[in-house]
C-alpha cells in the first residue's frame, strides 16, 4: 500500500512529507485510514534522538484513531467502516508470561512499538501515525466507543492509558487521596481519570498559574510545592502520587507527602532523577515506582471507562503541515493540553 506521511530524516532537520509503502496485508491484519493522530512529547524526543535510539527515516505518532478500510482473511473482530484506535505498540510475542497476563507492554521478547521498532517478521522499522494509512495486527487494534468524540480520542491512546494504568494498579477508588505532579498532557489526564474514579485529587505545582485549570478539570485541591507550610500540612497524606514531570527533577520534596505504604509513580521522566533520600522511604515504608503504558485489555478498559464517564483530553487541532511549529511550542510548554493532527489535511496536501 503506497501512502504518505511526515518524516524526520535526521535529528536536526524538521519533519517533511515522505512517500513510502506499508506492508502487504497479512491474514490477521487490519488496514485503516488514519483520521486523527495525537502528538506526544515522545514523538518530539524520538524525532530528535534525545534518547539515543532513533532509526531514520522516522515517522512518529502513536496516538491513532482511524477507520477500517480492509481486513485480512482471519480477522474476526473488525469490519470495514469500524472506527478503531492504535496506541504505542502494534505487536508482541504473545507467548511469554506478561503477554499471557495481558501486559504486552512488558513482553519479555520486546514489544513492537508503533514506530521506530523492528517488525517481528520482516525486521523492517515501523512507521507511526503521522501518516495516511496504517496496517496493524488485529490483536493490537482497539474499538472506539461510539459515544466518544473521534476528534479528541487520540491522546487517550498514550496520555490516557499512561495515567490510567497506575491508578488501576494501585487500586484507586472512591475516597483515595491522589496527588498529581505537573499539569501538562499527562497530568491533566491523571486529574480527569482520578476524579472519574472518585478520588480526592490534589494537583502539585510550583506556582498558582494552573490552579483555575486544575479545579475546572476536576481537582479538589491545589498544592504549591514551593510553599513549605502547605507542603508540611500535607505530610503523610497521599495514597498515591502520579509524577508526570518529563525532565530530571528532585523527588525528595514529594516522598514525605505519602502515607505509610504510599507510592510515588514516575510516568514522565525516562532517564535520571536527582538522588533520592532514603529516610522518608524507610521511615514510612514508602515507595518510588515507575509505570509504562497498559496492555491492550487495560487500554480497551480505559476507553470504555472514558466513554462511560465522558472523559476526554483537552485538545488543540492542528494541520499536518503545522507539526514542526507544534514541536517548537511543545518545547516551551505552549499547548493546552494536547495537540491532535487532523489527518484529512495530509490528504489535501498530498
Amino acid at each position: 500500500m503506497k501512502t504518505i506521511g511526515y518524516c524526520a530524516h535526521d535529528q536536526n532537520s524538521p519533519l517533511v512529507p515522505f512517500t513510502f509503502e506499508r506492508r502487504a496485508l497479512r491474514s490477521n491484519d487490519v488496514a485503516m485510514e488514519i483520521l486523527y493522530s495525537g502528538v506526544c512529547h515522545s514523538d518530539l524526543h524520538t524525532a530528535r534522538n534525545d534518547w539515543g535510539w532513533t532509526t531514520y527515516p522516522n515517522i512518529p505518532g502513536h496516538e491513532i484513531v482511524g477507520r477500517v478500510i480492509e481486513v485480512g482473511s482471519d480477522v474476526s473482530k473488525y469490519k470495514i467502516g469500524d472506527h478503531v484506535a492504535v496506541g504505542c505498540m502494534v505487536d508482541s510475542c504473545q507467548e511469554c508470561e506478561p503477554c499471557h497476563h495481558h501486559e504486552e507492554q512488558f513482553c519479555e521478547n520486546g514489544m513492537t512499538q508503533t514506530y521506530n521498532s523492528p517488525d517481528r517478521q520482516t525486521g523492517d522499522i515501523t512507521f507511526g501515525g503521522f501518516s495516511k494509512h496504517l496496517i496493524v495486527r488485529e490483536e493490537f487494534v482497539l474499538n472506539v466507543p461510539q459515544t466518544l468524540d473521534l476528534s479528541r480520542v487520540a491522546p487517550l491512546l498514550c496520555a490516557g492509558i499512561t495515567t490510567y494504568s497506575p491508578l488501576k494498579t494501585w487500586n484507586v477508588t472512591k475516597g483515595s487521596r491522589v496527588g498529581v505532579i505537573g499539569m501538562g498532557g499527562l497530568g491533566h489526564m491523571a486529574v480527569k481519570l482520578a476524579a472519574g474514579m472518585g478520588a480526592e485529587v490534589t494537583v502539585i505545582s510550583r506556582s498558582e498559574n494552573k490552579k483555575a485549570d486544575a479545579m475546572e478539570l476536576g481537582a479538589d485541591h491545589f498544592l504549591i510545592s514551593e510553599n513549605s507550610d502547605q507542603m508540611a500540612e500535607k505530610a503523610s497524606y497521599f495514597d498515591l502520587i502520579i509524577d508526570t514531570v518529563p525532565v530530571k527533577h528532585d523527588l525528595n520534596p514529594y516522598t514525605p507527602l505519602l502515607k505509610i505504604d504510599g507510592t510515588l509513580v514516575l510516568v514522565g521522566q525516562i532517564g535520571p532523577v536527582a538522588e533520592p533520600l532514603t529516610t522518608p522511604l524507610i521511615m514510612g515504608r514508602r515507595r518510588i515506582a515507575g509505570s509504562l503504558i497498559g496492555g491492550i485489555k487495560e487500554t480497551q478498559e480505559m476507553l470504555d471507562f472514558c466513554a462511560e464517564h465522558n472523559i476526554l483530553p483537552e485538545c488543540e487541532m492542528i494541520r499536518m503541515d503545522e507539526i514542526n511549529h507544534a514541536f517548537e511550542r511543545m518545547e516551551r510548554s505552549d499547548v493546552h493540553y494536547r495537540f491532535v493532527i487532523d489527518m484529512a489535511t495530509l490528504e489535501a496536501e498530498a
